[in-house]
């Protein structure tokens, strides 16, 4: 039921994406900065009542749901999964938005190719070349990808019904929405910053990462290039541990520019003029806007890989 549950979300999801689905997100968002403005005293122990707040209602509630419409009968337990599936996971926002900056660097719009980007992934992209744009693309769709759907996917099948999905889908939000200082608030005994009240946020998200982050890397390197995909996550991984993500998008990052063949991170342009520096990660040649439909390719290839998997998993367990 778990597959068949999978494959009916990925489907709906990939026919039409309505937008009251992405304003659950949103709204979660806004709750966490509610609990943020209420909790936050610059200690890490209101970060983890923050957490408790934020994760308890929504784990509960739809562990409750799936579990008494499975009570009732196997179809609507079934059903409950479509449903949180169908909210929770975003490889249409991946696939489409990755699709726009291909249209738009390949007919030479350069401008819509930096909005596109800008709207996927936020901030400014005025200063960027076609070759900063599409690895940057490559970047976030490898880790929104992961984020949003293989890591979904992973504490779905762990944990029993929908619970897990939730519970990992929510704790990125978390991790995400509270790190780095307070915009416009001055450290002080009261409220130091944000990074001490989101540490236990970013804290339990490595620790719901560690294990699929890793098999994710895996099945790139099983649908890329194998030997330089391992190499380049042993040996580059550890240099992301001080930027976005850490350690685990550090991972993803050089797993993926080892099995593509192409060089991810490095340089950045800055509007505050000075470089934006970050590690090399992936081996191979700078990456160019012709690489972009290769690396939806390697997306689609390990989560059918991951698909099979779940699929022999699901045959183990109805064996006698």
């Amino acid at each position: 039921m778990s597959l068949v549950a999978i494959l009916v979300a990925l489907a709906l999801e990939q026919w039409r994406a309505f937008d009251w689905r992405s304003g659950a997100e949103r709204g979660f968002v806004q709750y966490a900065r509610t609990l943020e403005r209420n909790f936050n005293g610059g200690t890490r122990q209101h970060g983890v009542y923050a957490i408790l707040a934020a994760l308890v209602p929504p784990v509960l509630l739809v562990g409750t749901a799936y579990w008494l419409a499975d009570a009732a009968h196997p179809l609507l337990g079934m059903l409950v999964n479509v449903v949180v599936l169908y909210f929770l996971m975003g490889f249409r926002r991946f696939s489409h938005a990755i699709s726009a900056i291909v249209v738009a660097l390949q007919t030479g719009d350069l401008a819509a190719a930096r909005r596109a980007l800008a709207t996927w992934r936020g901030g400014s992209s005025a200063d960027f070349a076609s070759s900063d744009i599409a690895r940057l693309a490559i970047e976030r769709g490898l880790v929104d990808a992961y984020r949003q759907v293989v890591a979904v996917l992973f504490w779905f099948v762990v944990l029993p019904g929908p619970a897990g999905a939730v519970l990992y889908r929510a704790a990125a939000l978390l991790a995400e929405e509270w790190q780095g200082p307070v915009p416009g608030v001055e450290p002080s005994p009261l409220v130091q910053s944000r990074n001490e009240f989101g540490l236990p946020a970013r804290g339990l998200l490595a620790v719901l990462d560690w294990i699929p982050v890793r098999l994710t890397a895996l099945s790139f390197a099983v649908v890329g290039d194998f030997e330089d995909a391992v190499a380049c996550w042993r040996t580059q991984a550890s240099r992301w541990a001080t930027h976005d993500g850490g350690t685990a998008i550090g991972i993803l990052l050089a797993s993926g520019g080892g099995a593509l063949g192409v060089q991810l991170g490095g340089m950045l342009p800055s509007l505050a003029g000075d470089p934006d520096v970050r590690p090399d990660l992936g081996l191979g040649d700078p990456v160019e806007p012709e690489v972009l439909p290769s690396a939806v390719g390697l997306v689609w290839r390990a989560l059918v890989l991951w698909l099979l998997l779940i699929l022999l998993l699901t045959i183990a367990n109805l064996a006698p």
